[in-house]
């Protein structure tokens, strides 16, 4: 498998760097540690002033590598290291296309994060624009401990099956747990159930009918899904629940004390990459870390 772990040098750079510590990568694994140089908030009429600026985030550039690469001497995978220059987002998604990496790895916050769990601004716009995977890791690194938790949420989408192909492709340690997830976002949802009482009894039956086949549905997708992982991980669960998915996914993630929400992009048509409102949202409010697949991704 080939990473790419994008680095700014900020703690939470390094808790993602941390994370890549705890997968079971070996010598056929690469993973490539990049930093961006960002010249456009420096720019200035003062050429002296930029070109002090210049020459300070050059030395200082090899040294923000080097945090992470030791961070990362007890993994068995090939090590290198590459810089850019330019707008971060664009140069993570470029070096990564052209790297040809199968995952993107970045910390949920980077420089200017501010302290709570919303992720900012570089690492969603990566998981948003690219066209490759992305985990976003967003986990104090003293939390990182004992065996990783997975919520894997499944519409039965051809997104969610890339997703669960990628899941399936990372090296994970064998005392992973898995939580295989369908929230039905049933055609009654949107109706209180103190008013299930105000309807007549055919309609209560047809209710009752139109759940079944709901759950009946929710069963084979999971059901469907589980073959992707039954080789690979040991210990697999599975979840029903009804509403919203956003909703659904986010709270059952806090109660399953989740390390990793893993959800596919479903956005729009003919959009690669591009993530739909539900992806979005978990982005968004997730607590945990939240890995993001993509549909034909490589």
């Amino acid at each position: 498998m080939k990473i790419l772990l994008a680095t700014d040098g900020s703690e939470h750079a390094e808790v993602a760097a941390k994370f890549l510590t705890r997968l079971d990568l070996s010598s056929s694994d690469e993973v490539t540690v990049l930093h961006v140089t960002n010249w456009v908030p420096f720019q200035d009429d003062m050429e002296s002033h930029y070109k002090s600026l210049k020459y300070f985030k050059e030395q200082i550039s090899p040294k923000i590598l080097d945090a992470s690469v030791n961070i990362l001497k007890p993994v068995k995978a090939g090590i290198t290291v590459a810089e850019e220059e330019g707008y971060p987002d664009l140069a993570i998604m470029d070096v990564a296309a052209r790297y040809d990496t199968n995952l993107i790895v970045v910390g949920a916050k980077g420089i200017k994060g501010i302290t709570s769990f919303f992720v900012g601004s570089v690492a969603r716009s990566v998981a948003i624009n690219s066209s490759k995977p992305v985990l976003v890791v967003n986990a104090p690194m003293e939390e990182m401990s004992g065996p990783i938790r997975i919520l894997f949420a499944t519409d039965g989408s051809d997104s969610a099956a890339s997703t669960a192909s990628l899941l399936a492709s990372i090296p994970f340690p064998e005392d992973t747990e898995l939580m295989i997830m369908n929230v039905v976002n049933s055609a009654i949802s949107d109706i209180p159930e103190r008013f299930f009482f105000e309807i007549s009894d055919k309609i209560k039956e047809d209710v009752a009918r139109a759940r079944t086949a709901e759950f009946k549905m929710s069963k084979k997708i999971i059901d469907e899904t589980r073959p992707y992982f039954s080789r690979r991980f040991k210990k697999i669960d599975s979840l029903t629940k009804i509403g919203d998915p956003s909703i659904e996914i986010l709270d059952s993630a806090e109660i399953l004390n989740a390390d990793i929400i893993a959800v596919g992009c479903r956005g729009l048509k003919g959009i690669k990459g591009m993530l739909g409102s539900v992806s979005r949202r978990i982005l968004s409010h997730a607590r945990c870390s939240v890995l993001i697949g993509k549909t034909g991704a490589s």
